[in-house]
């Protein structure tokens, strides 16, 4: 398939122009016109890169890509290497940030429901980044909630505020959405998950009397860029992996 055909179908079937983003989505660096091969990971590791120059791929599509509003613009250090690895290599980085957060099936919001069965009835927070629906059963306490993550995830959530309170309404965001519990409260929520937490998190929780999980920013967002691995195999004939680099958070 020719890189730009797969950028352009990528990029539409992500709905990339309707997005805000703080990153650039789409192809953030060129390589070669031909792709049959592609690695998908959740991040553009100097190990993911690596990879996919062993495993001799044309391209590499990742969640966390470059070139982050606000950083550094310098190309030296760590981001010399990676940028060196792909041009010498010439392996193409497509990245999507928000486009796949938000899709309604490939999405990491949408796949982390599929993992944890909950049912998404909602949207809330900017850009209908957010989730919120029902839990997988009925009558589940937020403990019960984060004992089934532990065991899906295979990572231990931290879990604050009252683990005892009945989930008749849960919300999610993957990844770095602690920002959006107040609004995920205002919207009902019985519990609300996401990836990160900080300091003030713990006070909405005990303040709201709505309990919050941490799962795990790596943890929650490593279903989307799975899930295009295999659409890119199953609807584009590539020949996609998705590769799941030991990470804590």
């Amino acid at each position: 398939m020719q890189l730009s055909a797969l950028q352009n179908h990528l990029d539409e079937l992500l709905e990339v122009a309707r997005l805000r983003d703080y990153c650039p989505n789409g192809l953030q660096v060129e390589g070669r016109e031909e792709v049959s091969r592609v690695l998908c990971g959740v991040t553009a590791s100097q190990a993911l890169l690596d990879a996919a120059v062993g495993g001799d791929y044309d391209a590499v599509l990742v969640h966390h890509g470059y070139f982050w509003r606000g950083e550094d613009g310098r190309i030296a250090g760590m981001r010399k290497r990676r940028l060196s690895t792909l041009l010498k290599n010439d392996i193409s980085l497509l990245a999507y940030h928000l486009p796949l957060d938000v899709h309604p099936q490939l999405g990491n919001n949408a796949q982390l429901a599929a993992i944890m069965g909950w049912v998404g009835e909602g949207r809330f927070a900017e850009q209908d980044l957010g989730w919120i629906g029902r839990p997988e059963t009925e009558g589940m306490s937020a403990s019960d909630v984060a004992a089934a993550i532990a065991v899906r995830l295979g990572r231990e959530p931290l879990l604050v505020g009252d683990g005892e309170r009945k989930v008749k309404r849960i919300a999610w965001c993957t990844g770095g959405a602690q920002g959006y519990f107040e609004q995920a409260v205002q919207a009902g929520a019985d519990l609300y998950v996401s990836g990160e937490i900080s300091e003030q998190t713990t006070h909405v929780a005990r303040e709201s009397g709505v309990p919050y999980i941490a799962a795990g920013h790596h943890a929650t967002e490593r279903y989307g860029p799975m899930a295009m691995a295999i659409y890119l195999s199953d609807s584009l004939g590539l020949q996609a992996t998705f590769l799941d680099l030991p990470n804590p958070v």
